[in-house]
């Protein structure tokens, strides 16, 4: 039987959600072992000068406890 571990992750990016998705699991991963699953609990954005600066993501992700 596993057992597995949730935290919550913050992350950004000026690229897109995606991208910030992508650089939340890649830093948690130098910590974090037996990541299992990413679940984007909510997204932001922040706006300057009418334009899209910074994307920003809320992650739940999910990992194996050994």
């Amino acid at each position: 039987m596993a057992v597995l571990k949730v935290i919550e992750v913050l992350s950004n990016s000026d690229k897109s959600w995606e991208d910030a998705t992508k650089k939340a699991v890649k830093q948690a991963s130098k910590s974090v072992n037996n990541i299992r699953s990413v679940y984007v609990k909510e997204q932001s954005a922040i706006v300057k000068n009418d334009e899209v600066t910074e994307f920003r993501v809320n992650l739940k992700l999910t990992f194996e406890v050994k």
